[in-house]
């Protein structure tokens, strides 16, 4: 069923399609890690179909769609999610066992988390020991590339950078992840994932600025621009993407704080991560997809009267070594 027409924000079509780094479009973030200004960036604004994903739910599967929704209920009702050193300490471990249960992963390790809320981005709210509230990402994108789904493996092997939202926590004297850079060698020629674990923190449920994701197995190769972001020690990458007819997008909803979006960010297992761009994710049906697009979008039936959406995101490694 479709719930709502919305324009979703695309890279504008006459933007060279990407799968590697060329000096594109990209974006520059302060010391804090937060966005700073765009650059080389031309927005397109078609509108596109959006499904009932709860309609959906028992067939949107991580492996083929690239996400799925789950009940999680937290045993710990009292977690502040404005508080960095509470959700590292006393959220992270449920995280990380929940992908590991949905994945089959040997080991799984949450590394960095992100708190959205667009009123929390224009007050300058900050977490305490953290970063500064980010605005919900209104732009058609994937979290990782070819290139930079490598290279965060193997950042991981090192102690924490600033940017790292747990790194002032730590203060550079130890890591969460603990694999060396062998293990990371072995994991990058065999199979590992970066998925996030999503949730509304706010006891409303979700109506403004909800999540629409993108249907894997919808996405070809060509769809893709890679995007810089530069960082205050290192650049990192997206794919943003360009729009196709095709896209299959659904959104979940209402979602409430006992629920959690698994949104897979990238696969080594997946087809277009194989075929180092070949093949799109339609190409081998057996095969976990490699990554979901995603997005926030303007919902038509978000009134003024919703409240702000506050939602979490909890980055997390899985390992098939």
């Amino acid at each position: 069923m479709i719930v709502a027409e919305a324009p979703l924000n695309y890279l504008a079509e006459g933007i060279p399609s990407s799968l590697h780094r060329t000096g594109g479009p990209k974006m520059r973030r302060d010391h804090s890690g937060s966005d700073s200004r765009l650059e080389g960036v031309e927005i397109a604004r078609p509108p596109v179909s959006i499904h009932d994903g709860r309609e959906a739910a028992a067939r949107c599967t991580l492996d083929q769609h690239g996400f799925a929704l789950e009940d999680a209920r937290l045993d710990d009702t009292e977690l502040d999610f404005l508080a960095s050193e509470e959700v590292v300490s006393r959220y992270y471990a449920d995280c990380a066992e929940r992908v590991r249960v949905a994945t089959g992963a040997g080991r799984v390790y949450a590394f960095d988390h992100n708190v959205r809320s667009a009123g929390g981005k224009r007050a300058q709210r900050r977490l305490a020991q953290g970063q500064k509230v980010q605005a919900p990402a209104h732009m058609v994108h994937g979290d990782y590339t070819l290139t930079s789904a490598v290279q965060r493996l193997r950042d991981l092997t090192c102690p924490p950078t600033a940017n790292d939202t747990y790194g002032p926590l730590l203060d550079g004297r130890e890591t969460l992840v603990s694999i060396d850079e062998a293990q990371a060698a072995t994991a990058a020629t065999g199979r590992f994932a970066l998925i996030n674990v999503w949730r509304n923190i706010d006891v409303a449920p979700v109506r403004s600025d909800p999540l629409v994701l993108c249907a894997a197995q919808s996405v070809e190769p060509e769809d893709l621009v890679v995007f810089e972001i530069h960082y205050a020690d290192r650049v990192g990458e997206n794919y943003w993407a360009k729009h196709a007819d095709r896209h299959a997008w659904y959104t979940f909803p209402e979602m409430e704080r006992e629920e959690a979006l698994l949104i897979k960010q990238w696969d080594s297992a997946g087809p277009l991560a194989r075929s180092n761009g070949a093949a799109g994710d339609a190409s081998e049906l057996d095969s976990p997809c490699t990554f979901s697009f995603h997005s926030a979008f303007t919902d038509p039936r978000t009134t003024a009267s919703d409240p702000d959406r506050w939602s979490c995101e909890v980055r997390c490694l899985a390992l098939w070594i």
